[in-house]
């Protein structure tokens, strides 16, 4: 009868560690995947940021107020990594006009959502025209033919709550909207008239973004 009732205690306890398991969240991280920031593109990020931003500092470091989210119409994690890995930017003659350094992001979220992270977070890196100094970028596989996914949308809120516990961050944006800062104090670009037209990630996401973060929380306007 006492081997009986502990079996069974044991198979009760058996069954609620199971449940307990298969209900419980998936835990937040990162996967470190760091692209190439030697010395060189430490120059070139300085470059960038004195003549292009009108900043001048001693290391390619920002503070981070915003972050900018967008998509990377490449459709998939490893051909994305190497465009960004390299120090030189290749084939944008839009963009090699105003410097050779490369584009890149902080962060890159896969469509399962699984978020990696290219650069620190207080590190500069090239990827929103005039923001990009107080700026972190995320960037998420997708595009015009590749809807970004449900897992993404988890993915981005979760990342930016954790960074607005690790920065004052004050303003969200997509791509798309970074002309609204043209004009205001936080819009720093020594040329007025360079620009690129952006439609990433688009209203919709971004919209859906805000309600998971809570419509209020950060800015998306000066």
């Amino acid at each position: 009868m006492v081997a009986s009732k502990s079996l069974s205690f044991i198979s009760l306890f058996i069954a609620f560690f199971i449940q307990a398991c298969s209900s419980s969240k998936p835990t937040f991280r990162i996967i470190e995947k760091p692209i190439l920031f030697n010395e060189e593109r430490e120059t070139l990020s300085l470059d960038y940021l004195e003549k292009r931003h009108g900043i001048t500092k001693q290391e390619a470091k920002i503070e981070p107020q915003m972050v900018v989210v967008h998509w990377t119409a490449v459709y998939n994690l490893e051909d994305t990594y190497e465009v960004f890995n390299p120090v030189y930017l290749g084939g944008r003659p839009d963009l090699n006009s105003a410097s050779s350094l490369n584009v890149s992001a902080h962060f890159l979220v896969d469509r399962d959502g699984a978020i990696f992270r290219l650069l620190p977070d207080t590190t500069f890196a090239r990827h929103t025209i005039g923001l990009n100094y107080m700026s972190i970028g995320i960037e998420n596989i997708g595009g015009p033919d590749a809807p970004l996914t449900r897992a993404q949308l988890k993915a981005n809120a979760d990342l930016i709550n954790f960074l607005a516990k690790r920065h004052d961050i004050s303003y969200v944006i997509g791509h798309h909207e970074y002309q609204a800062f043209r004009g205001s104090i936080l819009w720093k670009e020594t040329d007025h008239n360079y620009l690129t037209e952006k439609n990433d990630p688009g209203d919709a996401f971004m919209r859906k973004l805000r309600k998971r973060l809570g419509s209020n929380r950060f800015k998306s306007k000066p």
